[in-house]
Parts: C-alpha cells; structure tokens; sequence
C-alpha cells in the first residue's frame, strides 16, 4: 500500500511519493526547466500525502531533493507526515515568496528556468522572484503535474471510489425528498447532511439543485425557490474522500412533465451511452467527445451544445488533464477517471436535464464509479 490513514490526511510511503516527483523531475530535465514550483492546494496534497495543508509551497529541483516551504507553525507536523526536508517562515516578518527566493538563491541558480502552476501563483510570490532572480526565465508548467497526476495508484482509486459511494448516498438523499413545495435548498440540505454523516470531506464545487427553467442557466446554485409540479429537478452533487472527489448529476421529473423535457433527457442519455463507449485506452478525447456530439448534432441541436461534454476527475472535480472536448487531443489511458456527460441543450423549452457521472477507463474500456440508475427519475 503506498497510501496510509494517518493524522486526519494521507500518508504517502516514500516509495510512492519518490515515484511521484521522479515522473516531474523527468518532465523538468526533458523541457530544460530548474525547478518546478508547487502552490496549489490539489497539487501540495498530491506530494504530501496529507489535506492538512495552507500557506505553503514544494521546490521540485530537476535533480535535487525536493524540499517544502511552510508556516512555521505547520512545520514540524509537515516535517513528521512527509519526511521531507520543511524550512518555515514567520509571517508577516517574512512571506512565503521571499523564503522561496532565498531558498533558489542558496541552491546555487543565478538565472534559473522556473516552472510553475499559471493558475495558482499569488502576486507576492511572483514579485518575489522577479525581484530577487530578474534574468530569471518563468514559464508555466502546471500541464506536468496534471498528466503526472492523471493516472491514479490503486490506492487514489479506492479513495475516489469512497467519494463516489457518498455521493451517490447524497443523490440517494435528495431523491427522497424531491416533491412540489420543497425548496431546492432544502433538497441540498438533506443531501449535504447525509454526505457529511457518511464522512464526506464535503463538496469540491458549489453543489446544484436546481428547478424549471433555472436548469438552463450554466452555472445555477440552489435557492430557496419551491419546485413546482410539472417540472424538472437537476441535482448536481460532489463529495470527497481524503481530499479525491466524486460528483454524479441526475434528473428528476415531479409529476408530468412536458413532453419535450422528456425527449431532450433521452437524447442526453444516449449521448452519454456513446462516449462511455468510446472511453477506452489509446483514443483521442476529441473521439469521446465526437460520440456523443453525433447524437445530438443528429437531432439538430448541435449549435445548442457546449464545446466540451468531460474532464479527469482526482484531487481537482474538473482537472486540467483529460479535457474531453471537441477538439482535444488528450489521449485517454488506462488508471485515468473522468466524467461524463456534463452539458445538457441549452435551448428553452427543450433543454435542461442533465446526467453525469464519474468513470474509471481499464485496460479495455470503461468502469462506471458512480452506481445509481441512469434514467430519469419520476416522482409524485
């Protein structure tokens, strides 16, 4: 086993964790970059083994030790759960980017190649750096940690096979109380509680229940709006497990429906049947994404579909590598998780109804994590 409970977080076993910087430092030599610099929350995790962790930073050298940045307080328990070398800075004497320097700066680089994650550096660590190294090449590199961390351990599998069991008790949760009268926050509460009862670290994402015509906007939360006989219910849920993450998306009809709802739920539905079957090893995403854009653009509602129908799912809900998308020529391989489908027609009076899930691609194809009935609830 290279991950172990410990702490309130997870233990890498050194082996695991070498592995794991091994596979960056490869990347580092391979595009002639220094050292990598990791402050994201997800990616800090990964290294460490442990969700007990803020205000920090891993130097990923291309071939020194990696060592770790942290509050000093943060320290010696990050020094115990690692094992790898923490240095700590006293804030506000000090922030973590004027240590990082410092720390560049004793390792001997004068006009290092930096790598880090675009999306994640704070301004105060990029002036830092800018400041102390001015000749200094940045570039970004974060796609090393998202193709790294794409192909998940059989321990990151199990763990996100425990968020996936959550979160399918949540939609279990939620269906139970869905009827005319109840208000979408008060369906998202039920859900919340039983994923939490169960041991959920909680959602990766701001959960959904949403009704009627809120279902088309693209990004809804719940309100305290009651659901109304008639309409659909979209109930978009995520949990995680030792910080991994599940989600599932399913819809829900209270009473009859119209007629249209109806058909647009079919059509995603076989959409989704589609690219699951074409998720296997060795595809392009662009394929997986083809297979269900067919079915829809069969029915002349292409122009009505967003560009992308999936993404990896691990530490982050919608990782950065596979993206499954009209375009993509992310190769799928086995040990990855991805979900699918995520957009529903975005046409009113058609669309709305949605259906996700989260599965793991093996050697031959793809293994549904997400285990609840696929087609549209009916409720009175």
């Amino acid at each position: 086993m290279s991950i172990s409970l410990q702490n309130g977080g997870w233990g890498l076993q050194p082996e695991e964790r070498w592995r794991r910087f091994r596979a960056v430092q490869k990347h580092l030599m391979e595009r002639e970059i220094d050292l990598l610099l990791v402050v994201g929350r997800e990616n800090l995790i990964y290294f460490t083994g442990t969700t007990q962790i803020e205000c920090a930073a891993l130097i990923i050298p291309v071939r020194e030790e990696p060592l770790l940045v942290a509050l000093w307080l943060d320290a010696p328990y990050l020094k115990e759960v690692t094992g790898l070398p923490v240095e700590g800075y006293v804030f506000p004497r000090e922030n973590l980017g004027q240590r990082i320097a410092r720390i560049i700066r004793r390792l001997g680089y004068q006009r290092p190649t930096i790598g880090f994650e675009k999306y994640f550096v704070e301004f105060s660590v990029f002036d830092a750096l800018r400041q102390e190294f001015p000749a200094a090449r940045l570039v970004g590199a974060g796609d090393v940690l998202y193709r790294v961390r794409s192909i998940k351990s059989v321990e990151e599998i199990e763990a996100i096979r425990q968020a996936c069991r959550l979160v399918v008790a949540g939609m279990e949760a939620a269906v139970r109380v869905i009827k005319a009268g109840v208000t979408e926050l008060e369906v998202l509460a039920e859900a919340e509680y039983e994923m939490l009862r169960r041991g959920s670290g909680g959602s990766p994402f701001r959960p959904q229940v949403v009704a009627g015509e809120r279902t088309l906007l693209t990004h809804p939360c719940a309100s305290n709006r009651p659901i109304q006989e008639g309409e659909v219910v979209v109930v978009h849920l995520g949990a995680t497990w030792n910080g991994y993450c599940a989600k599932i998306c399913r819809t829900v009809a209270v009473g009859e429906v119209p007629e249209k709802q109806l058909s647009c739920f079919e059509l995603i539905r076989q959409a989704q049947d589609a690219a699951i079957s074409a998720l296997r090893p060795g595809v392009k995403a662009s394929q997986v994404d083809a297979a269900a854009r067919e079915i829809i653009a069969s029915a002349g509602y292409e122009k009505y579909y967003l560009a992308y129908v999936g993404y990896g799912v691990g530490l982050r809900q919608s990782e950065f590598y596979p993206v499954i998308g009209k375009n993509s020529q992310d190769e799928i391989q086995a040990g990855m998780v991805v979900d699918l489908l995520l957009p529903t027609i975005y046409l009113p009076g058609f669309g709305g109804p949605r259906l996700t899930d989260c599965l793991l691609v093996t050697g031959s194809g793809a293994e549904l994590l997400t285990a609840y009935p696929r087609e549209l609830i009916r409720v009175d």
